[in-house]
């Protein structure tokens, strides 16, 4: 199975909502379809703020990453955050979401992107070692804060 990337398009989002929607459910989101919709739709369009990307077969994802993008002092420009990944449950633990890691800087890596980063819940171990083989690193003196506005 592989775990190749496609920028996921407007003509995508029949594909993508079902496993957004799925990531959602075992996440424990709760969004309205509307909402979810608003959200992604936008993504698909080539807003400059993030994108979309299928994982493996466009036409038959098996699962998505989104990516958001901002700027950074400390890191010296473009930087990135991985807001959701998820891989289809039948299909994982077979390195998928190792190699979609692996093939989204590249994917990024022209447009002079300068760090990604991402925020897992701390006592979620599966993901610590998925994000850990991928070379990402803890920021030990760092804690994300949300406000909702």
């Amino acid at each position: 199975m592989s775990a190749a990337l496609t920028l996921a398009a407007p003509e995508h989002l029949d594909r993508l909502l079902p496993l957004v929607a799925a990531f959602h459910d075992e996440a424990g989101i709760e969004m309205t379809q509307e909402a979810r919709l608003a959200a992604v739709e936008p993504l698909l369009g080539g807003m400059p703020h993030g994108c979309a990307y299928l994982i493996g077969p466009p036409r038959a994802p098996i699962g998505y990453i989104v990516v958001t993008f901002g700027w950074s002092i400390e890191f010296g420009g473009l930087d990135a955050v991985i807001d959701e990944l998820f891989v289809r449950p039948g299909v994982r633990g077979r390195g998928i979401a190792s190699e979609a890691l692996v093939a989204l800087p590249r994917a990024l890596a022209g447009a002079g992107l300068r760090a990604i980063h991402l925020s897992i819940e701390r006592d979620n171990a599966a993901a610590l070692k998925l994000y850990r083989r991928a070379g990402f690193a803890p920021r030990e003196n760092l804690m994300m804060m949300s406000k909702r506005l």
